[in-house]
């Protein structure tokens, strides 16, 4: 088995509470592979896609990506990873054309070699002829589909997804999803944080259940809902592990 990604016993204590937002978790993601982590709001999901990152540290525990520590290896491993946060980090008064020029500088991307890649990714996302308009004429889905070529622009070998296709209409949703699979096909590895049940049962290798910081279950959605008499879906396993009450 070729990982991607080892977590072992990860737990993150936030200043002045007792709650771990992240509870002694350990998981493995494979090389190539689309793996989901789903939970309700305050679930830990997005603190420990931040940890991944290295946007946060954990309190404990060891998280090793690409075979290196993440304690020791921060710098290396930030090269070669692509993160797309739940909100929108884009500048809404610069264009999409600047605003990419500036991440991919961020990246090490320089001249025509950037202008190209550039295009090349706001021709694929629908952008291009909008290339020169300041985001904050952009609808919610133009801004996500900016927000993931952010990301990408230096064709990360893993990439972190923190719920990216939240709040937008079925055109945007069906663009990105459709691109993600060919990143995927193409041997990326794919890190999904996401409330949509259905969209995670669709597009991942594999899924965790979270909750309360602990993995509650992981496996294939297929193999879960074989597993689980009284569930169709995926969200029928999510509402059973989580519960129906409402979250903040």
């Amino acid at each position: 088995m070729n990982l991607a990604i080892e977590v072992l016993n990860l737990t993150k204590r936030y200043r002045n509470t007792n709650t771990l937002a992240v509870d002694n978790i350990s998981l493995t993601v494979e090389t190539g592979e689309i793996f989901g982590l789903l939970g309700p709001n305050g679930a830990g999901k997005t603190t420990t896609i931040s940890i991944l990152c290295s946007l946060l540290q954990g309190t404990s525990g060891d998280v090793i990506i690409n075979g290196m520590n993440l304690k020791s290896h921060s710098n290396e491993i930030k090269k070669i990873i692509g993160v797309v946060p739940q909100d929108i980090a884009l500048f809404p008064n610069l264009t999409a054309f600047e605003n990419l020029r500036f991440f991919g500088n961020m990246y090490g991307l320089k001249g025509a070699i950037l202008e190209n890649r550039i295009f090349e990714l706001l021709e694929i996302f629908g952008l291009a002829q909008k290339a020169k308009q300041k985001l904050k004429t952009y609808s919610g889905g133009m801004n996500r589909r900016v927000n993931l070529i952010a990301g990408i622009l230096h064709t990360p070998k893993i990439l972190f997804l923190d719920e990216p296709t939240v709040g937008i209409d079925v055109q945007s949703r069906t663009v990105i999803m459709e691109y993600l699979i060919r990143l995927k096909e193409n041997g990326m590895t794919i890190i999904y944080s996401s409330h949509h049940m259905e969209e995670a049962e669709k597009f991942c290798s594999r899924v965790a259940i979270v909750d309360m910081g602990k993995i509650i279950i992981v496996g294939t959605p297929e193999d879960l809902i074989k597993n689980h008499n009284n569930c169709e879906t995926l969200e029928d396993i999510f509402i059973e592990k989580t519960g129906r009450s409402l979250r903040d």
